[in-house]
């Protein structure tokens, strides 16, 4: 009984960590276009997700608009936000030591969230729109988390779809690969940092929109997708975007083990301890560097 128990909790784990995990990746994703391609260490990131959330939440709240429909409003809104950003800001940065891309963009990070502050209090704040979960055998699974990684698996799909198989996805992979090389074969490589840091923040507005159907809201939660980010990222291999996926999944996964079967505070810790033992043990991540 105690077995079947255990075997249980650790399917229980297993399938919630998943959910959650491609969430992760796809918001992942977006740091690791930005790091790929400029070099750019964008501690902004988690920021512009909080953004994204107070969209939705917002046009929830005052408008009753369903929280999923609300992605046709985040996405591109943060992608213009995106492209100011880079515009004004982070291409001062490019090419400089990672250093000051790391200070410019922790700069903005607080700016923005004392402007979320000022705007919005610092109270939590949640979407209450889906609710509940369904057994599948001996599993619960949790209605919100499966619909939003219903939505983050679709935009991540089309993330690649974008990257492997558009002009401007591959100008995109291109330049990620070797910046030099790419302008000196006409990719107007400015133009490319734009679209790309758009790109990125738009990513981070989707899972904002996605992550305030899970969880609350409030303008200083973007500090621990920052890390989480920067945990795929290192879990997958800098600048491998296929491997931010499987490394977003393996983090949900074991965020999903450790809380189910100690607590949620440890998780955190436990995430800190793989992020230590993959940077000792496979410093290029599970999947190696670029590609």
């Amino acid at each position: 009984m105690t077995i079947h128990f255990t075997g249980t909790m650790l399917l229980q784990g297993i399938v919630s960590g998943l959910l959650s995990g491609g969430v992760y990746a796809m918001i992942a994703l977006g740091m690791a276009l930005i790091f790929g391609v400029m070099r750019v260490i964008n501690v902004a990131h988690g920021t512009l997700l909080m953004l994204g959330g107070y969209v939705t939440y917002w046009l929830f709240a005052l408008y009753g608009m369903n929280p999923f429909l609300s992605l046709l409003i985040s996405f591109p809104l943060l992608f213009v936000v995106g492209l100011l950003l880079q515009r004004f800001f982070v291409s001062r940065v490019v090419g400089a030591p990672e250093l000051s891309s790391l200070i410019l963009t922790f700069g903005l990070s607080i700016f923005i969230t004392n402007v979320a502050v000022m705007s919005w209090t610092s109270d939590y704040r949640s979407v209450e729109f889906l609710t509940g979960s369904f057994l599948l055998g001996p599993i619960a699974i949790s209605k919100p988390r499966l619909v939003t990684f219903g939505f983050a698996l679709l935009i991540t799909v089309a993330a690649f779809v974008f990257l492997n198989k558009t002009k401007t996805g591959k100008a995109i992979r291109a330049t990620s690969q070797h910046r030099e090389l790419a302008q000196v074969c006409g990719i107007n490589v400015r133009r490319i940092d734009l679209i790309t840091f758009g790109l990125a923040s738009a990513l981070a507005g989707a899972g904002g929109s996605l992550i305030s159907v899970m969880y609350s809201i409030f303008p200083e939660m973007g500090r621990g997708y920052v890390f989480k980010s920067f945990l795929v990222i290192v879990l997958g291999g800098a600048g491998n975007y296929p491997g931010a996926f499987l490394g977003g999944l393996l983090l949900g996964v074991v965020e999903g083990l450790t809380s189910l079967l100690l607590t949620a505070q440890l998780s955190e810790v436990i995430a800190y301890v793989l992020l230590v033992l993959v940077l000792l043990i496979r410093p290029t991540g599970l999947l190696g560097g670029r590609t």
